[in-house]
C-alpha cells in the first residue's frame, strides 16, 4: 500500500475501540466502557449556546478563540495556582485536537517521546503518525511515577518530550505533592519539555491539586492540555484548550490554524457560560462520582479484586491476577457470559495487562446491576 503513509499504516485502531466493536454485538449487555459522564449538559450552557445562535454568533472566531473564554480559563486555572494569560491559551476542538496540535508542533521524525505505561492509547498513536519514536516510563503498582525507572530512562534515552497524565485515564491516580516536586527537579535538570494532559483536573477527589504547571520558573518547559468534555459533560460539543509559553504557542497556533481555523463558536460561548455560572453543577457531579467510586471500590474488593482507590477522573483499574486470565480473555468471557462490558487493560500498554478498566461514569443503578452480574459470574467460575 505505497499510496498510504507508512506512519499511519503503523497505527492500529485503539484497543478500546476494538473491544467496543465486540460489545455492540451484544445489545443486551451493560457497558461500563465509555469515558462519558451520564449527566446532561448544565441548563445555563444550553441556553447560552441557543442564544449564541439567535445572536448570530456563528461565524469564525479568532484562531485562538474568543477572548472572553480565554480570560475565564485564565481565572479558572489560577484557582489551581497555574498562571497563564489569555494570550497563552488557545481554544481547540476538544482535548484531542489540542494533543495532536502540540505533538505536531514539537515532533521531528525520529524524536523520542516519553509516555507513561499504562496510558491513554492516543498518545502513542499520535506520536507514531507524526514519525516520532515511543519510549515508555513505568508506573508503580499504585500508578505513581517510578522515579528510579524514569531517571534511568532519561539518562539512557534522552527523550525530547515527556507526556504526563494526571488525573489518569485509565488508572484514576493523581499526582502527589511529593512527586510534583521530584518532577520539577527532573524537568529543570534535564531541560525536558512536558505535555501535561489535565483533562480530568475538575474531577480531582483530593483536597489539593498538583501539576508541574504550578512552577512558574519552568513554565517555558510545560505545555498544559485540558478541556470541558468531562467537566461540563459536553463531550460531543468538542471544546478543549492548550496553554503554553509564547515560544511554544506561536508554533502550536500554526498547526491549529491550518488544521481547523477555530473551535466551534457556539460551543465556545457555552463553555464560557459554564465557567461563569455552572461550577456548582461541576461540584455536584464530582460528589456523585465520589459516591460511585466508593461503591465500586468496596464491591470489587469484596469480590476478590486487588485495586487502588481512585483519587480522580471516573475510572478504576483493578488487577485480575487472582483470576488467572489475560485481560482480553477475562473481558470477552465477562461480556459473553455475564453481559457486562469493561475494557481490557492491554488496551493501555504492556503494563496495563493484568488489569481491566471500569468506568463509573454511569448511574448508580447501572453500576449496581452490573456489579451483581459480575458477582454471580465470579461465583459460578471461581
Amino acid at each position: 500500500m505505497n499510496s498510504i503513509s507508512r506512519n499511519v499504516q503503523s497505527v492500529e485502531i485503539s484497543g478500546i475501540r476494538k473491544f467496543y466493536n465486540k460489545v455492540i454485538q451484544y445489545p443486551d449487555a451493560i457497558s461500563l466502557t465509555l469515558g462519558q459522564p451520564d449527566f446532561n449538559v448544565p441548563g445555563k450552557i444550553k441556553t447560552a449556546m441557543i442564544k449564541a445562535i439567535e445572536d448570530n454568533k456563528t461565524t469564525y472566531t479568532s484562531n485562538a478563540g474568543i477572548i472572553e473564554l480565554r480570560e475565564e480559563i485564565s481565572k479558572y486555572l489560577k484557582g489551581f495556582h497555574i498562571n497563564y494569560s489569555k494570550d497563552e491559551i488557545c481554544i481547540t476542538i476538544g482535548g484531542s485536537e489540542a494533543l495532536m496540535d502540540v505533538f505536531a508542533a514539537l515532533i521531528n521524525s525520529g524524536d523520542k517521546i516519553l509516555i507513561p505505561n499504562p496510558a491513554y492509547p492516543a498518545y502513542e498513536s499520535c506520536v507514531k503518525i507524526l514519525g516520532g519514536n515511543i519510549v515508555t516510563y513505568n508506573l508503580k503498582d499504585d500508578f505513581s511515577i517510578d522515579f528510579d525507572n524514569l531517571k534511568r530512562t532519561l539518562e539512557n534515552e534522552k527523550p525530547k518530550v515527556m507526556v504526563l497524565s494526571y488525573p489518569s485515564n485509565p488508572t484514576g491516580a493523581v499526582l502527589s505533592g511529593d512527586d510534583n516536586r521530584k518532577l520539577y527537579n527532573l524537568i529543570k535538570k534535564n531541560k525536558l519539555i512536558v505535555i501535561s494532559d489535565e483533562i480530568y483536573a475538575s474531577l480531582n477527589f483530593e483536597k489539593d491539586y498538583f501539576s508541574p504547571a504550578q512552577y512558574n520558573d519552568i513554565k517555558d518547559h510545560i505545555i498544559l492540555v485540558s478541556g470541558f468534555s468531562k467537566m461540563f459533560s459536553m463531550t460531543g460539543l468538542r471544546i478543549g484548550y492548550v496553554c503554553a509559553h509564547k515560544s511554544f504557542m506561536d508554533e502550536i497556533m500554526k498547526v491549529h490554524q491550518y488544521n481547523v481555523s477555530c473551535a466551534p463558536s457556539i460551543s465556545q460561548w457555552g463553555a464560557y457560560t459554564g465557567l461563569k455560572s455552572c461550577m456548582k453543577d461541576v461540584d455536584y457531579m464530582c460528589s456523585k462520582f465520589i459516591e460511585r467510586r466508593d461503591y465500586i471500590y468496596n464491591k470489587l474488593k469484596s469480590l476478590g479484586f486487588e485495586l487502588n482507590l481512585p483519587r480522580g477522573a471516573f475510572y478504576v483499574f483493578p488487577s485480575i491476577k487472582n483470576f488467572n486470565m489475560k485481560s482480553e480473555e477475562f473481558c470477552e468471557k465477562l461480556l459473553k457470559e455475564a453481559k457486562v462490558a469493561v475494557v481490557p487493560g492491554s488496551a493501555f500498554g504492556t503494563k496495563g495487562e493484568g488489569h481491566i478498566r471500569i468506568s463509573y461514569a454511569y448511574s448508580m443503578d447501572k453500576l449496581k446491576t452490573s456489579m451483581g452480574k459480575i458477582e454471580d459470574w465470579i461465583a459460578s467460575h471461581f
